[in-house]
């Protein structure tokens, strides 16, 4: 391994799942928490855990959060806010991709701004829908593939560079179509530009709601 992809590995391993938390702090993005997973209900599977961020949004009804993340760095981080909840949270893989549960087995799936970096997406997403029940709920809140062309533009010639500091961040997934094509309902999901400064946008096309089962 050359220096440089030492370098680049330390920083995904160490540094960024610290950014990570910085930048998605309550202050900047806790309302879209809210908005997208506060109705989450049951056992939670979430894809992403990362440091324990979305689990002060979840009210009474959920009763237990399983959580899939391949960072133990922001594992390490979540310990406090995982002995805060007061109720079962249970680490069960590292890849969304491949998920230790039986079918129909979880009554809500959670997922922020963690799709976008799942290497095999199609697959997660696949697994998601096989072991979430029939009446359960994929809640989420995620950036996208952005329809303004001058934006998309930006965001498939950027993607090369910045999915390799980002840890394999995509600016340039259509989310939209990705959930309807693992077999979701789109239609109540909700997309618009979060933030409307223009250094930003690429970054702030946010889909977000609950999609059920077709």
């Amino acid at each position: 391994m050359s220096a440089r992809e030492r370098v680049e590995q330390f920083w995904v391993d160490r540094g960024l799942p610290r950014a990570v938390d910085i930048v998605l702090s309550d202050r900047i993005v806790g309302g879209w928490r809210a908005a997208a997973i506060g109705a989450a209900r049951g056992t939670v599977l979430e894809l992403g855990f990362g440091s324990g961020r979305n689990l002060r949004f979840y009210g009474d009804d959920v009763s237990e959060v399983l959580a899939i993340d391949p960072s133990d760095v922001a594992w390490r981080l979540a310990q406090s806010d995982i002995a805060r909840f007061g109720r079962p949270v249970t680490r069960v893989g590292d890849d969304a991709a491949l998920i230790d549960l039986p079918d129909n087995s979880v009554d809500t799936v959670v997922a922020t701004w963690t799709l976008c970096s799942i290497p095999d997406i199609e697959s997660a997403l696949t697994e998601a829908r096989r072991v979430l029940r029939p009446d359960g709920r994929f809640r989420l809140v995620e950036h996208s593939l952005s329809p303004k062309q001058s934006v998309r533009r930006f965001q498939r010639a950027a993607q090369p560079v910045w999915g390799r500091v980002s840890g394999g961040c995509h600016i340039d997934r259509d989310m939209v179509a990705l959930l309807a094509g693992a077999g979701f309902d789109t239609s109540t999901l909700d997309a618009r530009d979060a933030f409307r400064v223009p250094p930003v946008q690429p970054w702030s096309w946010f889909v977000s709601g609950a999609a059920g089962l077709r």
